[in-house]
């Protein structure tokens, strides 16, 4: 059975990036900063779904993906879980492991896939400053 996945949020984020990017005026860097800041979250979620989709339909395994995407082993497994695709695979501790990847590989190919269309997943650690006040 041929293993299918939707690549629609991919296209959706590296869109979204571009036409933050197109927006930026390297004139005016303050106002550059959110839209800078706005294309590179979507590059991320882009680059997260890519390596979800890599996982489960090209075989590749969790640390290859992370090697790829220019990422340690142990950062590749919390940004899986905030995938479309593995969002559902991921463990109590909030990460993807290699036999969440495993269910969803036979999940997909028996058509039992189960995806998450949460809007709710979890966005990346952002700094944020403390009050001196």
């Amino acid at each position: 059975m041929t293993r299918t996945v939707d690549h629609t949020s991919i296209s959706e984020s590296v869109h979204a990036a571009r036409s933050a990017l197109d927006r930026v005026d390297a004139a005016a860097p303050v106002a550059a900063l959110p839209l800078l800041r706005e294309a590179q979250q979507q590059v991320t979620r882009a680059l997260d779904e890519a390596m979800a989709v890599a996982v489960t339909t090209e075989g590749a395994t969790i640390r290859a993906a992370g090697q790829l995407a220019g990422l340690t082993e142990n950062a590749v497994g919390p940004r899986l879980a905030r995938t479309r695709l593995l969002a559902a695979y991921q463990s109590d501790s909030g990460r993807v492991t290699a036999a969440g990847v495993e269910r969803a590989r036979y999940d997909l190919e028996e058509g039992r896939h189960r995806t998450s269309d949460r809007e709710d997943t979890p966005t990346p650690l952002r700094f944020r400053a403390r009050r001196t006040t």
